[in-house]
């Protein structure tokens, strides 16, 4: 009896909690399901009643928003202009980070505890404090305004979270593997391609999606440094509010193109993710 007790006590809280856990997912889509719900409405039926009205009219459903969309210039190059500053800012926060954190964990250098205080340091620092004085040094050198200055400006404070991060990831992993490497004859190089770079997998791959997803939702930063031949979707969205308040037809399916590229690359990812989350729990 008591064993079909702890059976049925077993199932129970087993099945409560997946219930639990599909209505916490549920309620977390339900922006994203909205939303894309209400950029396949035409304007007038989106004014006239809320979204959930397709489920018993679904004859309200289109795809002109859309097309609408691929017709504005400014939200199409916004996008573009989004790719080309999230993209480059990720390899090179990825590619100097990993680099650093091998030198910091793993080279012997002079002042090498120093600079990596420093560089932890620099993790208090605030975005705002250096928006001013960033914005007239990329002034003086003639590109602020420019894509590149947004790009540099997001590496420049994404690399000490990233080097913070990976050089403690590569402190854990065992000495012996490298120490048989080098007896091997491997250099710096190839001992950062061979051995940290497959071991540190996972933690790049984590590093990767955090500044993706960081550097795809900026505005801040953006509307400082980028001017209207160089805005990113975030800025272009919220002129497009501030210009044409009714326009939802853009609005809409923009805001949902916005939105599901940042979910697209998580979940895509969300293996590694979770490796490197775990890999860095257990160490």
């Amino acid at each position: 009896m008591s064993a079909i007790a702890a059976k049925l006590a077993s199932w129970v809280s087993g099945g409560a909690v997946r219930v639990f856990l599909i209505v916490v997912a549920l309620f977390w889509l339900l922006p994203t399901i909205g939303l894309l719900l209400s950029s396949l409405r035409d304007p007038t039926d989106i004014a006239a009643s809320g979204w959930w009205k397709v489920f018993s009219a679904p004859s309200e459903l289109t795809v002109s928003n859309y097309k609408s969309l691929l017709s504005n210039d400014t939200v199409v190059n916004s996008l573009l202009n989004t790719i080309l500053i999230t993209v480059p800012t990720t390899l090179l926060v990825v590619v100097i980070g990993s680099l650093a954190g091998y030198a910091f964990a793993w080279m012997d250098f002079r002042g090498r505890d120093w600079w990596f205080l420093a560089v932890v340091g620099l993790l208090v620092v605030p975005v705002q404090v250096a928006l001013i004085p960033v914005a007239q040094l990329f002034g003086k050198i003639g590109i602020f305004g420019d894509i590149t200055g947004v790009v540099l400006f997001h590496t420049a404070f994404g690399l000490p979270f990233a080097i913070f991060l990976l050089r403690n990831f590569f402190a854990e992993i065992p000495r012996e593997l490298l120490e048989a490497a080098r007896l091997d004859g491997a250099g710096e190089l190839r001992l950062f391609t061979t051995v940290i770079m497959p071991l540190g997998g996972p933690a790049i791959a984590s590093l990767g999606i955090f500044q993706f997803l960081w550097v795809w939702n900026d505005m801040l930063v953006a509307l400082i440094f980028a001017d209207s031949g160089s805005q990113p979707i975030t800025v272009a969205l919220q002129q497009q509010v501030r210009q044409f308040g009714s326009n939802i037809d853009i609005l809409a399916p923009g805001a949902f193109v916005s939105m599901v590229i940042p979910l697209v690359v998580f979940f895509a990812f969300q293996r590694q993710f979770v490796s490197g989350v775990m890999a860095g729990a257990v160490k």
